[in-house]
């Protein structure tokens, strides 16, 4: 059983999120989840739990039927280092330096832990992101964090 936990990254990845889903169906359920026509606090996260339960499942699922020539035991440092990295500055530059420059830095830093992506790439999927947050975050949800701040 290890050695086939050991060779497939999707069966542990997938474990992984029908874990996490689990945990925020059963954490959303200590709240009132009310109906659909009066929704409650627990509405959302069991919503979201259950479907994160289910695609973790289909993940799952996929480990189960995939053969990677690959055996897993190589980690992608960069790919990691590169994410931890893009959401510490999101969340520093967002209090010191808004939601534009916070969207940019986590966007493009997380984009260079591809080893595709070109720093071209990762500034204009960057550029198209900030875009996208001003839009859905600042303008239509009017989340309260100012576009750009200084300290």
């Amino acid at each position: 059983m290890l050695s086939i936990i050991g060779q497939r990254r999707e069966l542990i990845s997938g474990l992984l999120v029908l874990l996490i889903g689990a945990g925020a169906v059963f954490q959303g359920l200590q709240y009132p989840v009310g109906t659909l026509s009066d929704i409650g606090p627990g509405m959302f996260p069991t919503g979201i739990g259950a479907l994160l339960a289910l695609v973790g499942m289909a993940i799952t699922a996929a480990g189960f039927q995939t053969r990677d020539k690959d055996d897993g035991s190589s980690i992608d440092w960069r790919g990691w280092i590169c994410i931890i990295a893009g959401t510490l500055a999101f969340a520093v530059l967002g209090i010191y330096g808004g939601l534009v420059i916070a969207t940019f830095a986590l966007v493009f830093i997380s984009a260079l832990g591809d080893r595709n992506n070109s720093a071209l790439q990762a500034a204009a999927l960057a550029a198209a992101m900030v875009v996208v947050s001003i839009v859905v975050f600042w303008w239509a949800l009017q989340l309260q964090m100012p576009l750009f701040t200084w300290g």
